[in-house]
């Protein structure tokens, strides 16, 4: 079993938003990353969506997106981005999810011996742009999250099994320094993380290794609409 990882799908099946607005990355970078995914991808893999599935903004309206990536091989494992307004309840979201499609939110969930987890996250403290008391507010709250979604990997963690998180937001600045979120992931033995949300216009090393962490950025405007191999 293999793990891959693609992120800011942002589908629109049901209600067209072209995405080549965004730059010429986006032109035909559905049907590019469905090649991609059919060639690499086998029935037993796992492949990660850390957010931004679906621009839709009701649950109801999702099903077209989810038809569509029900064809492709593979488990799929996603998390809620910033983007995703139509994720309100996750026993609604399960509830609708078609055969080998997963959500995590604030819990974990193992296959063989990996453990996949994940929370959105939020913009990160800056001490160059100081952060508003709502976002902090935000901020503090998504901390919590990620300690809860660690916390229910490591109850489903055996002997020799490996967590891999996910996340939507990045998991540090631009300047890639250390902080609270990078701390929390290394205090739980995380080997992989997953994340994306940046796109372009803000870019930084697509794989990165911290302190035997290694993370990998997978926005796939920014990773050439190709899923990226986690392990």
């Amino acid at each position: 079993m293999k793990i891959w990882a693609i992120s800011d799908l942002h589908l629109s099946i049901n209600n067209p938003k072209p995405m080549d607005i965004f730059g010429p990355t986006w032109e035909g970078y559905l049907d590019k990353i469905f090649d991609d995914w059919k060639a690499k991808v086998a029935d037993d893999d796992l492949v990660l969506m850390a957010g931004d599935f679906s621009w839709a903004m009701k649950l109801e309206e999702t099903k077209p997106d989810f038809d569509l990536i029900s064809t492709l091989p593979g488990k799929k494992i996603m998390i809620r981005g910033n983007h995703d307004y139509w994720w309100k309840s996750i026993s609604a979201v399960r509830a609708v999810l078609p055969e080998n499609f997963f959500a995590i939110q604030n819990d974990a969930i193992k296959f063989g011996k990996y453990v996949v987890c994940g929370t959105r996250l939020w913009n990160l403290p800056d001490t160059r742009k100081p952060m508003t008391p709502e976002n902090e507010k935000i901020y503090k709250r998504e901390l919590i999250r990620l300690e809860l979604t660690l916390q229910e990997a490591k109850k489903l963690q055996g002997e020799g099994d490996e967590i891999v998180c996910m996340l939507h937001y990045p998991p540090y600045t631009l300047r890639e320094e250390d902080n609270e979120i990078t701390a929390t992931i290394e205090k739980y033995g995380v080997k992989k993380v997953v994340y994306g949300h940046l796109h372009a216009y803000l870019k930084q090393n697509k794989v990165l290794q911290k302190h035997g962490v290694t993370y990998f950025l997978t926005s796939c405007d920014l990773v050439g609409n190709n899923l990226v191999e986690i392990i």
